[in-house]
């Protein structure tokens, strides 16, 4: 379904109306915006400000917000599982239903003591991914709260970390590949154990022993359009900047240095996994 055009035939005041009500300016209650879906109680919100995710070895946990969105600038503020968090997961992304579901993908692989965290992208399209970048930071994401951010607009989307983009994927339909933009998605987020793949291949298992893992939350922000009910509050003559939102040259300059500096993996520079001749979009990344 497309949610590109709303309201045709409303009267101009209405339209305008429903522009400003509808569009999620938010810096989150997490009582209001977030529903701890799993984990029998592993999940906590406190005081409406902070949300933390627990793992242990019997369960993870996880949540996913309230609205369903249809394009946007979202900011969430995380603090990584600290010490040896080999094995563990934290997901956060975006993604809709179905079996040709859409989807945005920050994924945080854990890894032994010392060692630097991976930060795993991906952007699923009608049901196929396969599009991996991966980065070091160049901080320590244990140690204190960071920004990462996801700009999606019919265009391209963009991943951020603490305002520097580190990844750009365009919308290249023109060329024969879907893009995420006919599906409104929620945000989700998970704390979960997958040490038979995460940690240097699952060579390196979850130590119990420093069970329970935490990962924690805040200052989520939404300036979003959101769908209720089949409709996009976003429509109109008076669209937010974001929507058409391009890299200016000082943000080109960054994304060149996050992946000259911190890019380990490039789906789009592996030629043993597609020997045949690498997807269209890499030709236009």
């Amino acid at each position: 379904m497309e949610f590109s055009s709303f309201s045709s035939g409303l009267p101009s005041f209405y339209v305008v109306l429903l522009f400003l009500v509808g569009i999620s300016f938010v810096s989150a209650d997490f009582y209001n915006e977030f529903d701890i879906t799993w984990g029998n109680g592993r999940g906590k919100i406190v005081n409406g400000d902070l949300l933390t995710l627990s793992l242990d070895n019997s369960s993870g946990s996880g949540f996913e917000s309230r609205n369903e969105y249809m394009f946007g600038k979202i900011d969430m503020q995380l603090k990584l599982v600290s010490g040896n968090s080999a094995g563990t997961v934290t997901a956060y992304y975006l993604s809709s239903k179905g079996s040709n579901w859409d989807e945005i993908d920050f994924e945080f692989l854990g890894n032994l003591s010392g060692d630097p965290y991976i930060l795993h992208t991906n952007v699923f399209s009608q049901g196929k991914g396969n599009r991996e970048q991966q980065f070091y930071l160049w901080f320590d994401p244990t140690a204190d709260f960071h920004t990462y951010s996801i700009l999606w607009n019919p265009k391209r989307i963009v991943f951020s970390v603490d305002g520097t983009p580190i990844r750009e994927f365009k919308n290249a339909e023109s060329i024969g590949v879907p893009f995420p933009k006919d599906q409104p998605m929620r945000i989700h987020s998970s704390l979960w154990n997958a040490d038979d793949w995460a940690t240097r291949g699952g060579l390196v298992k979850t130590d119990w022993s420093n069970a329970p893992f935490t990962a924690s939350y805040r200052n989520f922000k939404a300036d979003a359009c959101v769908v209720s009910s089949g409709k996009s509050s976003c429509g109109g003559s008076g669209n937010p900047a974001w929507l058409s939102e391009e890299l200016d040259n000082t943000k080109q300059e960054r994304l060149r240095w996050a992946q000259k500096n911190y890019m380990i993996y490039n789906y789009c520079s592996d030629s043993k996994r597609f020997p045949q001749g690498f997807p269209p979009e890499c030709k236009s990344a």
